[in-house]
């Protein structure tokens, strides 16, 4: 499947990680979910190697003891970062189209993806720059950026049956979802209920 070369695909990414930037603490896991016109086109998921050096930050360490299940996860089959992060941007460039970093926080999940594509990639094929989904929210509600939280989100842009959990596959799909969802209420697709 190849999207056409004018149209945006967006790209909803989860990271997971052991502390709050990379370098000092490493990404775990990582999942994109691609979209094209409302629809899921394609998923990527990798868990990686440790960062030789780097150790867990302690609120993180404390975060995965209290989620045993999900931390369990991105150790399953780790890879090198450099062979992941290559075959990462190989599958974004197989989408075509023009792809869009979509996260929820991007400043967070960007973060790590963007310093891991350099380090290990060379490039990025989102450029500089990624889309936030709370940034979004904030302009779809009408409200200031502290309260848009999904504690605040209307449950008509949450997916019946898709929980938050922590496993980076699972995030990107429920986050992309909900970004389709806000972005089409935006464009006036849908009237909001």
């Amino acid at each position: 499947m190849s999207i056409p070369p004018k149209d945006e695909v967006y790209i909803s990414t989860d990271i997971e990680s052991d502390g709050p930037i990379p370098g000092p603490y490493s990404m775990l896991s990582f999942a994109s979910a691609a979209f094209h016109n409302g629809k899921m086109v394609g998923t990527f998921t990798a868990n990686l190697e440790l960062l030789p050096g780097a150790e867990a930050h302690p609120d993180t360490k404390k975060f995965w003891g209290e989620n045993p299940v999900a931390y369990a996860a991105t150790r399953v089959n780790p890879q090198d970062p450099a062979l992941a992060m290559a075959n990462y941007v190989a599958w974004v460039k197989s989408l075509g189209g023009k792809p869009v970093f979509v996260a929820y926080p991007a400043g967070f999940d960007f973060l790590f993806v963007y310093w891991y594509l350099i380090a290990f990639a060379g490039e990025s094929p989102f450029s500089f720059s990624a889309l936030d989904t709370k940034t979004l929210a904030m302009a779809a509600l009408g409200c200031s950026y502290r309260n848009a939280t999904k504690r605040n989100f209307p449950k008509r842009w949450f997916s019946p049956g898709k929980p938050h959990t922590h496993v980076a596959l699972d995030d990107a799909i429920e986050q992309g979802e909900m970004f389709v969802r806000i972005l089409d209420e935006v464009r006036g697709k849908v009237a909001p209920r």
